[in-house]
């Protein structure tokens, strides 16, 4: 489907690619890595025709759809539904020919019209996007709102979600998962694995691409290598070959070692004068093989603490939130040194405001917050980068928000930056000119001079590539105080916490599970909020009834009369018939929906609708037959949560 051959690109002076050789099959799922600034996303413009090679050729069929996120923001005054719906540009042109033939009275072509939209699911489009819109984090309240009233985060999320939404053959992704949060991730690798086209993905997530895709293509020095398999396996590959690389390296370099002293010895001799020249040549045909070195890795530390106290915070019975507004409600929480604690929960269930208590930040409104005398916080958040002077540059920075490190000499403070990754002259180099990955590398060499003893990171992968991720994790584990964590990485998470907590609707308590637990939770958590308010309230109910009768066969809890008992168990059995009502009512509309539908259907496929009726009454017509599918699915949804509540209930009964 798509041939790259003999490619050179090019930024400027610099060469990205030479010799660049690939083919993508149609249906295949590629992950492209490589270190910030290889040409990653220069290989992606290439395929969207924004490029041409400066040398080779690159080929793809003609009428090819192709499918991207767009870095920039569309007319803000747009609602995020409308906006959502243009990423199907196909749907997008049959509406359009379809209001022409309206204003010209062309019966014909309004029902073959309706036929197509009909065909290509242009009646169901609005639940789809609702339903990405969802995936990517917003709510069924933000469908209407306009784009500029989201934050850019927010905006990109929207843009995401148009590219899915538009009906494609190749789908680019350039670090999709940046502006995502754990639970949107998780849903977007379902989504991708399921997707039956072409993708081509630019990503630093390393569990994203290991559940994803089915070939890595990876860009170094301006070399460009395939490997089958996933992320990992390409790892294990690559690491083979860099110690077979490594070794041939060294033997030649050996070879030319001992050819040179041969030649400076006997050069000069008569009788081996011809024996140095022979070898001379040798030399220059010799092939040399560079050794693939780690060139740039990161050699990150966080220095000790001055001091451990134990516990560093304790949280008891807290409340927190905004003015009026309390976001936790009666949170409980021990951090010692040594901890290493994840924290889940869904966009907008208090996980920054956890953080932000954490780091005293945010006053309790109620309940005991107790912050050790030596506690030194350590707080990372990506709008804490919005510190940075626009004019600094690394080294100025650092010695201006690094605590200790205001008083470092200049030696000092380019030796801790290099092990950030900032080399030379680089230290000096205006910020104005960093990408995201540097200044979150930045940001964290400012973190690690302060000497914490409590690390509070929310999102500190973002915009890092997989070698500077690699060295987080090692700095992290080697770190002696605690770490609070939020984060959308699985490799991170899974590789450095020790025990996670959940926030969830306004508390918190601690999750028994890993990461796979948490995303099955997700997906139950999820059609349990769909459920009415009723049916969840029953199922409160009855999961309290339930916990209550378990305690109260416990020693420790009073014994109960059987009036009581009898009391309560009629209280359960009236919360369930009210559940039962309901999934009979939802069955009943369910059924005189069905009928409405078929009818409308046929309606809009007769041809007569067309040529006998106004175009009011054909768009009434359409309207409601849009109206009438979306509330079909939104009831089906109720129907099933309604079912699950129903049987859940009476096993615990």
């Amino acid at each position: 489907m798509l041939t790259l051959r003999d490619v050179r690109l090019r930024r400027g002076a610099r060469v990205l690619l030479e010799s660049a050789t690939l083919t993508v099959f149609a249906g295949e799922k590629v992950g492209i890595v490589g270190r910030n600034g290889s040409g990653k996303s220069t290989l992606l413009a290439l395929v969207r025709g924004e490029l041409a090679p400066d040398a080779g050729d690159y080929a793809a069929p003609a009428r090819l759809r192709l499918s991207a996120v767009a870095q920039e923001l569309a007319e803000q005054a747009t609602p995020l539904i409308e906006h959502l719906l243009d990423g199907d540009v196909e749907l997008r042109s049959l509406e359009r020919e379809l209001r022409a033939a309206e204003q010209t009275g062309d019966g014909l072509a309004q029902s073959a019209l309706h036929a197509q939209i009909e065909s290509a699911g242009g009646y169901a489009a609005p639940a789809r996007a609702a339903e990405l819109a969802r995936g990517v984090g917003f709510e069924a309240r933000d469908l209407q709102r306009p784009l500029r009233q989201f934050s850019g985060g927010m905006q990109m999320r929207a843009n995401l979600a148009r590219a899915l939404m538009r009906r494609c053959d190749v789908l680019l992704l350039d670090e999709p998962t940046n502006h995502l949060d754990l639970d949107a991730v998780l849903w977007l690798e379902q989504w991708l694995m399921r997707f039956r086209g072409t993708l081509l993905v630019v990503s630093h997530d390393r569990a994203l691409l290991d559940g994803v895709v089915s070939r890595i293509v990876h860009l170094e020095a301006g070399r460009l290598a395939s490997y089958s398999g996933n992320y990992s396996a390409f790892e294990q590959a690559y690491a083979a070959e860099r110690q077979r690389t490594q070794s041939l390296a060294a033997r030649q370099r050996r070879e030319v070692q001992r050819i040179h002293a041969f030649v400076a010895r006997f050069r000069a001799t008569a009788s081996k004068a011809r024996q140095a020249q022979s070898r001379l040549k040798r030399l220059e045909r010799l092939e040399t093989v560079e050794a693939v070195y780690a060139d740039g890795d990161f050699d990150w530390q966080f220095a000790p603490a001055a001091k451990l106290p134990r516990p560093l915070v304790s949280l008891h019975r807290v409340s927190a939130g905004y003015a009026t507004h309390t976001v936790l409600r009666e949170v409980s929480l021990s951090i010692s040194p040594g901890d290493r604690i994840g924290v889940l929960g869904r966009n907008g269930a208090g996980k920054s405001t956890l953080m932000r208590l954490l780091a005293g930040e945010l006053a309790p409104q109620d309940g005991e917050r107790t912050l050790a005398p030596d506690l030194v916080p350590g707080f990372f958040a990506q709008i804490e980068l919005e510190r940075f002077a626009a004019d600094g540059s690394p080294i100025s920075e650092l010695a201006r928000l690094g605590g200790e490190a205001h008083d470092w000499p200049q030696q000092q403070l380019r030796d801790h930056l290099a092990r950030f990754g900032f080399g030379n002259e680089r230290v000096f180099e205006p910020l104005e000119r960093f990408s995201g990955g540097e200044r979150a590398r930045l940001g964290l060499a400012v973190l690690a001079a302060r000497r914490p003893n409590l690390l509070l990171l929310d999102e500190p992968s973002n915009h890092l590539d997989l070698s500077a991720r690699h060295a987080l994790m090692l700095a992290l584990q080697e770190f002696a105080g605690a770490v609070v964590i939020v984060s959308h990485d699985r490799a991170l998470l899974g590789e450095l916490c020790e025990r996670f907590v959940l926030v969830a609707h306004a508390r918190l308590a601690a999750f028994d599970g890993d990461l796979a637990d948490y995303a099955r939770w997700l997906a139950t958590d999820r059609e349990r909020s769909q459920a009415p308010e009723a049916a969840a309230e029953a199922a409160r109910a009855a999961a309290s009834e339930s916990a209550h009768l378990s305690g109260a066969s416990a020693a420790a809890a009073p014994v109960r009369s059987r009036r009581e008992q009898r009391r309560e168990e009629a209280l359960a059995r009236n919360r369930l018939s009210g559940v039962r009502a309901q999934l009979a009512s939802t069955e009943q509309r369910l059924e005189a929906l069905g009928v409405r539908r078929a009818a409308l259907e046929q309606a809009l496929a007769a041809p007569e609708l067309y040529a006998s009726q106004p175009a009011a009454e054909q768009r009434r017509l359409a309207q409601e037959h849009r109206q009438v599918r979306e509330e079909i699915e939104a009831l089906e949804t109720r129907w099933l949560a309604l079912s699950e509540t129903l049987e859940s209930s009476t096993r615990i009964n």
